[in-house]
């Protein structure tokens, strides 16, 4: 299905508004009066609604509808009322009638750029429930939609759960109309496109999709347009609701749509080739496709040096799978194979879980368990009380389980550490997955020791590699393999070495730089390069002028070096 159609579906789409299904197949007729009666049956009893009659140029009878906890008021009366009451400068009092009328109000008298005519009675009934305003003038067949909706909004911050030490401040708000002029701030390019739709039958909320036009794959940019299109659901409040019917599969603990809040994030994805998703009223965006290296990235991984946020990425994966598989490991080798545990330390262990009355795997789910709702509660709790209940509840409750003998203290230990590995992540959703996938691992190790552990890996790995994005394979590009996809997964390699876009995502541009050759870019870099303060060349400098010779002066226009 091409966009031009998928666009044509939407506008066909019926009517399901209970009170717009009354007035589906009514046109204006001219009667102003009619227009009046019907618009006031489906919104008087609304305490915003507001009705305003007037006379066009003084002579012909005409009303405005709009909505004024939605509306500009200041707009309305300045650039549509005003203009309207007064007949534009050489008409006079000249009587005019039909299509003449219609063309001088629109053309010559409104101050306004967003507007257009429109003779559906359900439609601008619609544009008032959006925050437009509406004219309707008598005898005229046509009323005019005016763009005057205004919208209290919080102001832009950072980001709350992608917070960095080095790079933007700004993230996204609810508002579509700001968070697409933070995308176009970064990218101003002609190529950077973003088709609209509407999705929800009684919400219609208003969806952008963003993308490279030459670097996106054409039929990635169709087939997202066809899964958003074939949502048929009331309302879409958050873009959450459209990632769980455009996954691939929606049985998976791990996330095949990422999300972000960050604009600069979000470009950074769109030049690569992928597509992002923004919906009106929600701060996170959308991108698609996502393969699994991409939720332990992070924004900074590309604004530092690579030989540090190279050794940071390869701490956070490790992070990773320590938070996956160290409870498990602990219980089978607690439970099953004490001897691989060194003498020393096995005294140790043994000691500790001396006044336990539970086994290993009792203790630990136990432990995870209270440690989960101990999180849930510090997330719900407000900001002020949530810290405090944090520290209170790691401290006072893990201490006091451990005097009581209720858990053993390397129990404890082992949870504390695996809680701080998963913070590490940088992706909440995936974070989650990981969390989840930790109690299915602690049962089959509490059953099957080293085996159950093992066996619970080989069925998650052959999960990850049974699962697409948009038909990218989410272990890309490690299956199957990549060499230039490689050079950014484990970790981070130099910019001039990324010379090609992501070869999975099959854009259109391949290559990022334009030499083809980021070693070549970085040879002539290094050749036009000059130590122009070297303490050696100043000596030599000094010397020449101590013989009379002076060296070229950089700001004489006759030197040639000029800048």
């Amino acid at each position: 299905m091409s966009i031009r159609n998928a666009a044509e579906k939407q506008k066909q789409l019926p009517v399901f508004d209970q009170s717009l299904k009354k007035i589906e197949s009514l046109k204006l007729s001219g009667d102003l009066e009619e227009t009046i009666r019907i618009i006031e049956n489906l919104l008087s009893m609304n305490v915003d609604f507001t009705l305003r009659r007037f006379h066009v140029f003084g002579q012909y009878p005409a009303a405005m509808f709009y909505y004024s906890s939605m509306t500009n008021s200041t707009m309305i009366n300045s650039e549509i009322l005003k203009p309207l009451m007064y007949p534009p400068p050489g008409l006079g009092d000249e009587c005019i009638e039909g299509d003449r009328l219609k063309s001088i109000l629109f053309n010559d008298s409104l101050y306004h750029s967003g507007g257009r005519l429109e003779n559906s009675l359900s439609c601008l009934v619609e544009g008032i429930l959006l925050g437009e305003t509406i004219v309707v003038v008598d005898t005229l067949d046509e009323g005019f939609m005016l763009r005057t909706r205004s919208l209290d909004k919080r102001g832009i911050e950072q980001p709350a759960t992608e917070q960095v030490i080095r790079g933007p401040r700004e993230g996204f708000i609810e508002m579509l109309e700001t968070n697409i002029s933070l995308l176009r701030y970064r990218l101003p390019s002609a190529d950077f496109h973003i088709k609209t739709m509407e999705i929800g039958r009684r919400s219609k909320s208003k969806v952008a999709i963003c993308y490279l036009e030459g670097v996106t794959n054409r039929d990635l940019l169709e087939e997202v347009d066809k899964r958003l299109s074939n949502i048929d659901i009331d309302a879409v409040l958050d873009s959450g609701y459209l990632e769980q019917f455009i996954e691939d599969n929606h049985l998976s603990p791990f996330p095949q749509v990422q999300y972000t809040e960050r604009p600069d994030k979000v470009v950074a994805n769109v030049l690569e080739g992928r597509v992002a998703i923004i919906v009106d009223g929600s701060p996170l965006a959308l991108v698609v496709p996502t393969v699994f290296s991409q939720f332990y990235q992070t924004v900074e991984d590309y604004t530092e040096r690579f030989v540090l946020m190279s050794a940071i990425r390869m701490a956070r994966l490790v992070a990773l799978v320590f938070s996956l598989i160290f409870p498990s490991l602990y219980v089978a080798i607690i439970s099953f194979n004490p001897e691989l545990i060194p003498t020393e330390f096995a005294v140790a262990v043994a000691g500790g879980r001396a006044g336990v009355p539970f086994p290993a795997i009792i203790e630990v789910l136990v432990i995870e368990v209270s440690m989960e709702v101990l999180r849930e509660a510090t997330i719900r709790l407000p900001q002020q009380v949530g810290g405090a209940l944090s520290i209170v509840g790691v401290l006072v409750v893990g201490q006091a389980a451990v005097a009581a003998g209720f858990a053993s203290p390397i129990t404890v230990v082992i949870i504390a550490l695996t809680t701080i590995g998963s913070f590490a992540t940088p992706a909440y959703n995936a974070a989650l997955a990981l969390r989840l996938l930790r109690f299915p691992l602690i049962i089959m190790a509490g059953i099957f020791g080293l085996y159950g552990v093992m066996i619970g890996l080989i069925l998650i790995l052959n999960h990850l590699l049974s699962l697409k994005s948009f038909g990218v394979p989410y272990m890309s590009p490690f299956v199957p393999g990549n060499f230039q996809g490689l050079k950014d997964s484990l970790i981070r390699s130099p910019l001039w070495w990324m010379s090609e876009r992501p070869a999975f995502l099959q854009p259109h541009d391949k290559y990022r730089l334009e030499t083809k050759s980021g070693s070549d870019m970085l040879q002539n870099l290094h050749e036009q390069t000059e130590n122009v303060l070297e303490p050696k060349n100043i000596k030599n400098a000094k010397g020449a002028s101590d013989d009379g010779e002076y060296p070229p002066d950089h700001n004489d226009p006759g030197s040639g070096n000029t800048v």
